[in-house]
């Protein structure tokens, strides 16, 4: 049985909590929150605020926001223990030296009020020494069918390739809907066409499942949504991305 110990209480520490409690070979300990109340529903896990009140367990997973990791990692009161970290753009050095280091980066999108099923989220895990990574390896099968062996250079790749498929594709789709509302239409009209996208690339490459109008060299109607875009950020993000478009087209 693996002890761990959960720091932090935001949307990547409430799932880690979620699914660890119930995995089979791994005893959740303890988690720590400088506020109790933002984990007020875990009544059969013990809350600490204080660092003094953490126990001695085999990992501490830090999951809390990429600028304080540091700072959470140097005041864990033990030396030598396993302490890993669940971001995807902070690199294992980053660790307090007086641990052994180790990265447990769960890739997908977190919110709190929406489960996910963890057995399909991606874990890419890295540390210092094979030992430890037998021990991320078991914790980390024990609640995902997908793990990954990824050091911090291309944790960092797929940290910034993530964005551009989650978070910048997800403010198109902002951008998709103001349009809609503003011209009185249901975006509800767009959403097959998400799924239909999105599940396209599941069975093809992006490059060959990419279709519209910069993707034809369509030129007329390039200029008609140019001239239709009024607002100057729109305008400039369907040029910026028609052209990179056409360019990939090119590449052979």
């Amino acid at each position: 049985m693996i002890k761990v110990s959960i720091i932090g209480a935001g949307n990547v520490a409430q799932h880690l909590i979620t699914v660890l409690k119930t995995a089979e070979n791994i005893e959740l300990i303890q988690v720590f929150a400088r506020n109790k109340n933002s984990l007020s529903t875990l009544d059969t896990i013990t809350i600490v605020s204080s660092f003094d009140d953490l126990e001695e367990v085999d990992v501490y997973i830090i999951a809390v926001t990429d600028n304080a990791i540091a700072t959470v990692a140097n005041q864990i009161p033990f030396t030598n223990k396993l302490v890993v970290h669940t971001s995807g753009s902070v690199a294992i050095t980053e660790l307090n030296s007086k641990n052994r280091k180790g990265v447990f980066y769960p890739l997908q999108t977190f919110s709190k009020s929406k489960e996910v099923n963890f057995k399909e989220i991606p874990i890419c895990l890295e540390t210092e020494t094979e030992a430890d990574y037998a021990v991320l390896e078991t914790i980390a099968k024990s609640i995902s069918d997908k793990v990954y062996k990824i050091d911090s250079q291309q944790r960092k790749a797929l940290h910034v390739a993530a964005v551009f498929v989650n978070n910048f594709v997800n403010h198109l789709y902002q951008i998709g809907n103001e349009i809609c509302t503003e011209n009185n239409i249901p975006f509800e009209i767009l959403k097959p066409l998400i799924l239909e996208t999105a599940q396209k690339i599941m069975t093809l490459s992006p490059k060959e499942a990419q279709t519209g109008p910069g993707k034809r060299l369509d030129l007329m109607t390039l200029s008609s949504h140019l001239d239709f875009l009024e607002d100057k950020n729109r305008n400039k993000i369907y040029d910026i991305l028609t052209n990179s478009i056409i360019e990939n087209g090119n590449k052979l």
